[in-house]
């Protein structure tokens, strides 16, 4: 019976028993485990300035404590230094926890640092330095331990020390040296003294490498030191040689903050070589002596009154040029009311002169050209091109038909291409535009409302261009701004810090307020040009003949536009420097491009009004431009293929436009043009060899197809890091060479230029050199690393405010200014001459 009820209930007796060997293993194992944790906890009292050596194992535990004195009108830092001497800590490292009053300071040694590809660097010997909590008292004392453990069962030998940093305190205008490695960072307090709210705080080493970080901090608990947090907080920017940060009293409450210097376990963020390559991903790589002296030195910057004396100066400067371009316009026009007067005064002409009693007053222009122009009235002035005109659908016209034209009519009813529809009318143009010598008449045949409709179309344009374009780079800009503001992260702006003044929230307001000459210049140059086409207009009301038939013909529409890009220019080149760096410097650019081809643009068209490009051309050539200047910096930095397309499209470009010119626009791009080609190398160079119909073309053209094929080469041979400069070099070369070209053949051809144009002509030359100079200081370069960039920041130079890069805003504004004005005013020489006289190159 017993046995059967125990075979009934056996499975419940067994898991019963299981149960409880279960629990008496799992104290068993507890009381072990007990016994196991269980540590020799030893405690001493120490001294500062004294070096203790101990092991450290498993089964001890050791605590440092320290006490000194703390006072509210000094601050002492403090100091604990840590060397591991014992071979194979690597694998069981120690662990140092500084228990403070209100902070806790813990690390490793040896310290492992990780850099790129996650490489691992020990170091053995560590330097820390203790976060200082502030005292509510005038001296109180303060107790912090140190607890030394491990979990090694080994001993490990080390040393530790804890000392007194007597320079913990950074005095103003006094340089203080110190030493540093990536285990061993330093920092520093500095305190605001009563009236000074801005200071700059320079660090700087004859060592180039190691690769080094200045930060600036609050004065809080913990701080950031090492190589992998020290951007987690507060400002910072990586260093070779220099460093400079600007600190406002504003951003600090306790009106003091922390210099701290870390030197970093890789020079790859300052653009120096990776020395180690990782072999395995847990190998750890012995980094070598990277220490680094350095000193720092905290200088109060410059006040507000430095502030409103620069921004007086930069008004002062370019409000001189409306001053004197008034005083200039006051003495032309009493220059021409004398001479009004003069003219027409009959008691100073003879009878001859003076003809029938009672005779009508003419005005200056007027006289000038019954003066002047007697004899291109007559029938022997009448030219090749002249001729032609019938066959163009014009009729020889005589004075009253002229004058006689209504200028009321609207010019939206009138189209430029009412005049070239008709094939007698193309033909025609052939006949005109091919003839060995050319007259501005032959080219100045369209009707002028037209011309001046197609030629303010400029003008519209580029304003919608501009706000377009600009809305969006001003709310970019800011938005960099921002991000420099809250990261701290210095490196984002390649500014020049020894010469960076901040306001508000930009960085370097100087940088920005110099620009200001580009808006001011570009606004008196649309002023000047506004002058010039209301007398223009009046002229043409009163049926001016010199206005109707003489002259370059007046076209404004140009000279609007470049004035409105140079205002754009600079207000593009403020935002660009509100943070510059290489992915916004097409900001500071792109209307540089605008510029160069709109002043070649008007260099064409004075001598050739009827077959310039229209506004939708020209501006569709320019966003071409602006869009391999993008390709070029995003993908053109070493990038072969790049640079080998872009050099084949650049010749093919300077070969159509050399044909197109050449030929005056009277060739067609067809399926033909390759026959055509062999046809005129046969008939002009195989079956008789004879020269250019157009000699003074063909030789423009030459050099322009020399300097532009070298300029490709050179680009395809060095692949230079600055694709935008390259490209506005292309730009300005040629407009140089076009304007050479102008200047020469216009003085031979029998012309001169007047002492207005000449003395700009002359002055532009001197401050282009000037400001030259300026622009290749280089003060920093977005080429290289933001490190190596600030190896070439400079003090400022002028009223302790602007620098040389400002130097170089106030004297190329001055300068553009000045090209506007001798293209405006360079064929103010032949406004007496008829058309029929002034030749076409």
């Amino acid at each position: 019976m017993v046995l059967r009820s125990g075979c009934k209930f056996g499975p419940v007796s067994v898991l019963f028993r299981l149960g409880y060997v279960a629990l008496l293993l799992l104290c068993v194992t507890h009381l072990r485990c007990a016994r196991a944790e269980t540590k020799t906890v030893v405690q001493k009292d120490a001294e500062f300035d004294v070096t203790y050596n101990d092991t450290v194992t498993s089964d001890n535990q050791t605590i440092y404590a320290f006490n000194h004195t703390v006072s509210r009108n000094k601050t002492e830092g403090v100091r604990v230094t840590v060397d591991v001497l014992s071979e194979g800590a690597e694998s069981s490292p120690i662990l140092f926890v500084v228990r403070q009053k209100q902070a806790v300071l813990s690390f490793q040694v040896p310290l492992i640092l990780r850099g790129l590809y996650q490489r691992k660097y020990p170091y053995a010997h560590v330097g820390r330095t203790l976060c200082q909590p502030p005292t509510r008292t005038l001296s109180e004392t303060q107790y912090f331990f140190v607890d030394v453990s491990t979990l090694s069962s080994l001993g490990t030998h080390y040393q530790l020390r804890i000392s007194r940093v007597d320079s913990f305190t950074l005095h103003t205008d006094k340089k203080f040296s110190f030493t540093a490695s990536p285990s061993q960072p330093q920092y520093f307090k500095y305190v605001f003294p009563d009236g000074v709210d801005t200071a700059i705080v320079k660090v700087n080493s004859e060592m180039t490498f190691p690769c080094s970080v200045m930060s600036i901090q609050d004065i809080q608990c913990p701080v950031y030191d090492l190589d992998n947090n020290v951007a987690f907080i507060g400002m910072y920017q990586t260093m070779t040689k220099t460093a400079a940060i600007t600190v406002q009293r504003k951003d600090f409450p306790s009106n003091s903050f922390y210099v701290v210097v870390v030197v970093k376990t890789e020079d790859e963020a300052c653009g120096g070589p990776l020395r180690f390559y990782p072999l395995r991903p847990d190998e750890l790589i012995d980094a070598g002596n990277r220490s680094k002296t350095l000193d720092v030195v905290v200088s109060p910057a410059i006040s507000s009154d430095v502030y409103v004396m620069g921004m007086l100066f930069c008004l002062g400067i370019f409000l001189s040029f409306y001053l004197l371009t008034f005083l200039v316009a006051c003495v032309e026009n009493k220059r021409m009311h004398r001479r009004r007067e003069g003219l027409l005064n009959p008691a100073d002409m003879s009878p001859a002169e003076t003809g029938k009693p009672g005779v009508t007053p003419v005005s200056p222009y007027e006289y000038g050209s019954f003066a002047d122009n007697a004899s291109t009235l007559s029938s022997e002035a009448i030219t090749d091109s002249i001729a032609s005109d019938a066959n163009y659908g014009y009729m020889e016209r005589s004075l009253e038909s002229v004058t006689g034209r209504s200028r009321q009519e609207s010019l939206s009813s009138i189209e430029e291409d009412d005049y070239d529809t008709l094939a007698d009318i193309d033909s025609d143009k052939n006949i005109v535009r091919t003839k060995k010598y050319l007259c501005v008449s032959d080219l100045a045949r369209k009707d002028k409302r037209v011309l001046s409709k197609k030629y303010q179309i400029y003008f519209w344009n580029i304003a919608t261009i501009g706000v377009f374009y600009a809305l969006p780079v001003i709310q970019l800009v800011i938005t960099y701004q921002t991000v420099v503001n809250v990261t701290g992260n210095q490196d984002i702006c390649y500014y020049n810090f020894l010469c960076a003044h901040p306001l508000g929230n930009l960085s370097a307001f100087n940088n920005i307020l110099s620009n200001l000459g580009y808006v001011m210049l570009g606004l008196l140059f649309l002023l000047i040009v506004l002058q010039r086409d209301i007398i223009h207009s009046r002229a043409l009301d009163r049926h001016d003949l010199n206005a109707l038939e003489c002259g370059i013909p007046k076209h404004f529409g140009l000279f609007y536009a470049m004035g409105t890009a140079l205002m754009m220019e600079g207000l593009l080149s403020a935002c660009y420097h509100v943070c510059p760096n290489y992915t916004n410097f097409q900001f500071d650019t792109s209307f540089m491009y605008m510029i160069a081809g709109l002043c070649v643009l008007k260099l064409y068209q004075k001598r050739h009004p009827d077959i310039n490009a229209s506004a939708y051309t020209a501006y569709a050539c320019l966003a071409a431009v602006i869009f391999f200047s993008v390709l070029g910096v995003v993908f053109g930095k070493g990038n072969m293929v790049f640079w080998i397309i872009f050099s084949v499209l650049h010749i093919l470009a300077t070969m159509l436009l050399s044909t197109q010119l050449y030929y005056m626009g009277r060739w067609r791009l067809d399926s033909g043009i390759l026959r055509r080609i062999v046809y005129v190398i046969y008939t002009d160079c195989i079956r008789q060899c004879s020269g250019p119909m157009y000699i003074d073309r063909m030789v423009l053209l030459v050099m322009g197809n020399i300097v532009n094929w070298s300029l490709a080469a050179y680009g395809l041979l060095k692949t230079p890091n600055d694709f935008a400069s390259y490209l506005l070099a292309i730009a300005i070369c040629n407009l140089l060479l076009y304007f050479a070209f102008y200047i020469i053949m216009k003085l031979r051809s029998g012309e001169r230029i007047q002492c207005m144009a000449m003395v700009c002509i002359l002055f532009t030359a001197v401050v282009w050199g000037f400001a030259l100079f300026f622009f290749f200081q280089g003060l920093s370069t977005w080429q290289k690393t933001p490190a190596e960039s600030r190896e070439h920041n400079r003090d400022c130079i002028v009223l302790s405010f602007f620098d040389d890069h400002d130097i170089w805003h106030f004297l190329s504004s001055i300068a553009m200014f000045g090209s506007f004005l001798v293209l405006l005013t360079m064929d103010d020489d032949l406004d007496d001459v008829q058309r029929d006289k002034i030749f076409v190159f």
